[in-house]
């Protein structure tokens, strides 16, 4: 039965509680997460000074949180799986296997975002 109280601005605070105690997760228990997270928090600042508009730099940012977003969600996946059972299993590994390579592309994203970036920038 739905919660007629969990509506509107109610529902809104909620969810935001719900998103904050899943990136103190991320955060305690995702290696990799802190990781990318730290990362970010140094290219961000790099991507203000190296893009030359407000583009370049929503681009070079956006990657970074698109990373970030993608780790999320595979975390989440991986936590689900190892949930029903930390038996090996072929589909349980080709889930933690499409969600690692979900983060592989981004991170290939990323790396092409900021290398064309910087190649413009610099060289070109």
């Amino acid at each position: 039965m739905k919660d007629p109280t969990n509506t509107g601005l109610i529902r809104i605070w909620r969810a935001c509680g719900n998103s904050l105690k899943g990136m103190r997760a991320a955060i305690r228990y995702e290696s990799a997460f802190r990781q990318e997270a730290a990362l970010c928090l140094v290219l961000i600042p790099v991507a203000c000074w190296l893009g030359r508009n407000v583009v370049e730099i929503i681009l070079l940012v956006g990657s970074c949180l698109l990373v970030l977003a993608t780790e999320l969600m595979n975390s989440a996946v991986e936590a689900a799986i190892d949930r029903i059972g930390l038996e090996r299993h072929e589909l349980s590994g080709r889930a933690k296997d499409l969600g690692s390579a979900a983060v592989f592309v981004m991170l290939g994203l990323a790396l092409l975002t900021w290398g064309l970036i910087a190649w413009s920038r610099f060289v070109g």
